[in-house]
């Protein structure tokens, strides 16, 4: 008999989780993701049945114009699991607030590393289109440039089997906050 988590076309098209640790199969499984963060907590991790797709003139319209009206201290990030590329992830989108701290898009980031870490992915692969995210910056996270020949400011974080551990302290209750997050339409 078939069941829901060993075969993909019996999942729910859009799944939510609130606990890496207990739903570890569910982010193994799933290939296409938004991590959302608020006040510096991981408030759920939003599954869906296809990739987020972004164009650079998004990015440069929409993009900037909900950043500049946006309140409130949250990030939203995006990322893929290409089909053509099992082994990596891609951070495709983020999105935030005028108000967002660092501590809350950090949160996001290290959400994204427990996932890479969840499907062992051998890196992380993005294309860095605002200007006021510095390279030394980046560096300072891991994340060293890659494809210097492509157009766009392209970074990649990798791990081939090294990653980082989560303090002692720091449980998956901490991580993830119970409540869930709603979605725009």
């Amino acid at each position: 008999m078939l069941r829901q988590e060993n075969c993909p076309m019996l999942r729910k098209p859009f799944e939510t989780i609130t606990d890496l640790t207990a739903d570890a199969d569910v982010v193994r499984a799933r290939r296409y993701g938004l991590i959302v963060a608020r006040q510096a907590q991981l408030q759920a991790i939003h599954f869906r049945p296809w990739p987020k797709l972004i164009s650079r003139l998004e990015v440069a319209t929409i993009g900037r114009y909900v950043h500049q009206r946006s309140r409130g201290d949250y990030c939203w990030l995006y990322y893929n699991a290409p089909l053509s590329a099992p082994g990596f992830l891609s951070l495709v989108y983020v999105i935030s607030g005028k108000e967002t701290t660092w501590r809350t898009f950090r949160t996001a980031l290290q959400a994204l590393d427990e996932v890479a870490r969840l499907r062992r992915a051998a890196a992380i692969v993005t294309d860095v289109s605002n200007p006021q995210i510095t390279e030394r910056n980046l560096s300072r996270n891991g994340w060293e440039p890659h494809c210097a020949h492509l157009a766009g400011r392209h970074y990649i974080k990798r791990f081939y089997g090294e990653y980082q551990q989560r303090e002692r302290s720091q449980t998956d209750r901490e991580m993830l906050a119970s409540q869930k997050a709603t979605l725009p339409a």
